[in-house]
């Protein structure tokens, strides 16, 4: 399966991209988007509601788009591809497999037959090189190879490019010398997506290992916005010190409400808490769209619930179809976040997935 994987990208280490000499913080002035008053259209990211598992559509300024990861395998992409029909997306520019566990990369043969056969395809896909010995992966690629699509065995310091220079994402983890190179969470894909002044942070299910060796080796990288946390709100993941480092505005929890593993753990949830840090989790908020033009945030979910950490259990489970896009609905009130509070937005509105949108400043 190794030899399937690197022989499918054609070369290793980068894929062919020119990657960030290893001196270059990508937080750097020399490696930092357009000034904001030169900045066009908006960043928008979107979680999916996949339960307990992973998958973000990820929209550039410039149209472009990028997939992290594509649910569990018994959903087999269904949920993903509805959701990307339901948004018109007619071709994935960046298929990001941040580890070969089912419950991030069940969807993806699924989805690069979809778009190879029926849409305009799949511009490249981007993976750590460690293989996992599971069906999934297995039939993930099977369908790289039987497509043909570019596949990239990436690392810290590659860039995953756009067209536009205004928008930038770039891999922090898996570490060039991994120490652990068959471990395939401490090689899960680590990525910063920033445009203008907003930046977020996707680290699939990379444990405090992983949070520790960025702090000392990424750590103005990880000044973010935005935090998927790691591990689907695990107690592995969500250090504090990695939170400190982050002072992220929101963190997003992609995770089923019974889930099984418990997830989110009480540990991150109280370390989210003492930082108050706005917690956002597809459970009970269900299907997310976060936008930015630069500067400040916006976000729409599906159902009106707490983003107080300590409370999310008290909601209730979100009912709207995971893939019936938030944007469909008018917006019910818009929120100004200059202080850690309840953060509810209640309404009476009797649409089955009413909108709630808030500004993050």
């Amino acid at each position: 399966m190794l030899v399937l994987l690197v022989s499918s990208a054609g070369c290793l280490g980068g894929g062919g991209q020119s990657p960030v000499d290893d001196d270059t913080d990508p937080s750097s002035d020399s490696n930092t988007t357009a000034p904001s008053e030169d900045l066009e259209g908006t960043l928008e990211i979107h979680p999916i509601n996949v339960g307990q598992a992973d998958a973000t559509l990820i929209i550039a300024p410039s149209g472009e788009t990028m997939l992290i990861d594509s649910g569990d395998w018994p959903n087999d992409g269904r949920t993903v591809i509805d959701y990307l029909n339901a948004q018109d997306i007619d071709r994935i520019d960046h298929l990001v497999t941040t580890h070969g566990h089912a419950d991030h990369i069940g969807g993806h043969a699924a989805i690069i037959e979809h778009y190879e056969t029926k849409r305009n395809g799949i511009g490249a896909v981007w993976d750590s090189g460690v293989t996992h010995d599971s069906a999934a992966y297995d039939r993930y690629l099977t369908a790289v190879e039987e497509h043909n699509v570019t596949l990239y065995a990436t690392q810290e310091g590659d860039e995953i490019p756009f067209e536009s220079e205004q928008a930038q994402a770039t891999v922090l983890n898996p570490p060039a010398d991994s120490k652990k190179p068959d471990d395939i969470d401490y090689n899960s894909v680590v990525v910063r997506v920033e445009f203008g002044e907003s930046s977020a942070l996707f680290t699939g299910d990379a444990g405090t290992n992983v949070e520790e060796r960025l702090l000392e080796t990424h750590a103005e990288a990880l000044d973010v916005d935005l935090y998927q946390a790691g591990h689907h709100g695990s107690s592995t993941s969500s250090m504090p010190a990695f939170l400190d480092a982050m002072s992220p505005q929101a963190t997003i929890i992609s995770s089923a409400y019974d889930s099984q593993y418990d997830h989110p753990h009480e540990e991150p949830l109280a370390a989210f808490a003492e930082r108050e840090i706005p917690t956002y989790w597809t459970a009970t908020h269900g299907t997310m769209i976060f936008e930015s033009d630069g500067e400040a945030w916006t976000v729409a979910t599906q159902a009106d619930a707490t983003t107080d950490p300590t409370a999310l259990r008290e909601d209730s489970e979100v009912e709207a179809d995971p893939t019936d896009p938030p944007t469909e609905y008018e917006p019910l009130t818009v929120l100004i976040v200059d202080e850690f509070s309840d953060h509810h937005m209640r309404s009476s509105v009797s649409s089955s997935a009413a909108v709630a949108t808030g500004v993050i400043a």
